[in-house]
């Protein structure tokens, strides 16, 4: 355990006082997250350590930088879990794996949540508390360690996605939830349009469905909860529906961990998030289908135009995931008041527009 709270200060201090950008890191296990900038990087990794955890409570505390492995294992000691299924990126170095792999911060900066995001909640759910240095060198302090109501607007959960343009975050207080008692897979070879018609019409019942994702004509369930609710629940989908009972924990652990082959491509990656009862994009490169229909990948080199205009056209957004111009903007444009509105909070922020200017859009 290491706290680095004084010496960050003292670096985004000196960044404020010379306009100089500074590209603030975790343990940079998602470098292709995000546009690329030209700034000297801040990295938080060493800033970590897990320091209060009250299993009775369901919270966690922990500092930016502690990897989620480390949080998920102390977690598993008690039957817990991080709920939103956090994607842990480990590189590999020399056939061993280094040190990058994700951090807490650098999850909760990404806004990244698992297949069970539907149906359990996301990272921004689960954020009860943060601490972070704004671009004045303060640190400052939202939200706390308790479930409660927020007034006005919550501070601590604006931080989800804004990948560090807000502040440096030092230390996070998570909700978590306690293990399932079982989990089961189930399969069932079927189109892509049917499949997103029976996911929805799944995903509207009182069933322990835990994820439902659709790749190369064949639909994936999962099923989380008490033992006797899921094993109803399988008896009556196979008899219903067709599906057929499956070992699928590894294609899950592939889902969760973007391992699988198309969330592993050379070409661009987009990422589609989009109503869940939209019909086909009709795009012709490799697709995959997650979270109940509203998440939807595609690899394949197209115009980011086009890409927009189809992922309006489905309720949503999209967003250049890995390759392409990392130069360009990648994500899905906003409304003018939109814009109007994260440029002010940025100012509010980051005044000198110091900390990963331009790493969402290249107006902050």
């Amino acid at each position: 355990m290491a706290d680095l709270t004084q010496q960050l200060i003292v670096s985004i201090k000196q960044a404020y006082r010379t306009r100089q950008a500074i590209n603030i890191v975790g343990a940079n296990s998602k470098p292709f997250l995000g546009r690329q900038i030209p700034a000297e990087k801040l990295s938080v990794a060493e800033h970590r350590g897990i320091l209060k955890y009250q299993p009775v409570e369901l919270v966690i505390t922990a500092r930016a930088g502690t990897p989620v492995q480390e949080i998920q294992q102390a977690l598993a000691e008690h039957r817990q879990m991080l709920a939103f299924e956090p994607g842990l990126f480990k590189q590999s170095c020399n056939s061993q794996v280094s040190a990058r792999s994700a951090t807490i911060g650098g999850t909760l900066a990404a806004n990244l949540s698992g297949p069970a995001r539907p149906w359990s909640g996301s990272i921004r759910d689960m954020v009860l508390g943060v601490k972070l240095i704004n671009g004045r060198a303060e640190l400052l302090n939202f939200g706390g360690q308790v479930m409660k109501n927020v007034a006005g607007y919550d501070l601590a959960r604006a931080q989800a996605g804004a990948l560090g343009t807000l502040g440096l975050i030092t230390e996070i207080s998570l909700k978590v939830l306690p293990m399932p008692e079982m989990l089961r897979y189930l399969q069932l070879d079927i189109e892509e349009t049917l499949a997103i018609q029976l996911m929805n019409q799944l995903s509207a019942t009182a069933k322990p469905i835990n994820g439902a994702c659709w790749m190369a004509k064949k639909l994936y369930i999962r099923l989380a909860g008490a033992e006797k609710s899921v094993l109803q629940c399988v008896n009556q989908w196979t008899e219903e529906f067709g599906f057929v009972a499956a070992k699928d924990r590894l294609f899950w652990s592939q889902l969760t961990q973007y391992q699988l082959p198309i969330q592993q491509t050379t070409v661009q990656l987009w990422r589609f998030s989009v109503r869940s009862s939209a019909p086909s994009l009709g795009l012709a490169g490799p697709q995959l289908i997650d979270w109940g229909g509203a998440l939807r990948w595609v690899a394949g080199n197209y115009d980011y135009k086009e890409l927009q205009n189809i992922a309006e056209r489905a309720g949503g957004t999209v967003a250049l995931w890995s390759g392409g111009d990392r130069c360009s903007e990648i994500n899905h444009p906003l409304t003018p008041a939109m814009q109007v509105l994260q440029q002010r909070i940025k100012r509010s922020f980051d005044p000198c527009n110091i900390l990963n200017p331009g790493r969402l859009y290249t107006y902050l």
